[in-house]
């Protein structure tokens, strides 16, 4: 039991790093950055793959803004809410 809400709990911590990527990536991409920087690389080699998923799937740019970024944090957040959900009940 406590093994399964330690897998959960860094889970979710996972999730929430991961949030906060895409948010720092959406801002970053707002101001042209270096493409040469490593951070940028590495911001972009961490949210390009499930963008381009999403974008596959979805089209996501409208009125020339890309909402892959938001559908994202949506998908995690509720992905997160279904593990407290699972916690709570276990």
């Amino acid at each position: 039991m406590f093994l399964v809400v330690t897998i959960v709990q860094m889970l979710q911590m996972v999730i929430k790093l991961y949030i906060w990527v895409v948010i720092i990536a959406a801002l970053i991409s707002w101001v042209r950055p270096d493409p040469y920087n490593p951070i940028v690389q590495t911001l972009y080699r961490l949210t390009e793959p499930i963008y381009a998923y999403i974008r596959r799937y979805i089209p996501t740019i409208i009125g020339g803004i890309d909402l892959a970024p938001l559908i994202v944090i949506f998908g995690l957040q509720f992905i997160e809410l279904l593990l407290s959900n699972m916690l709570i009940s276990m």
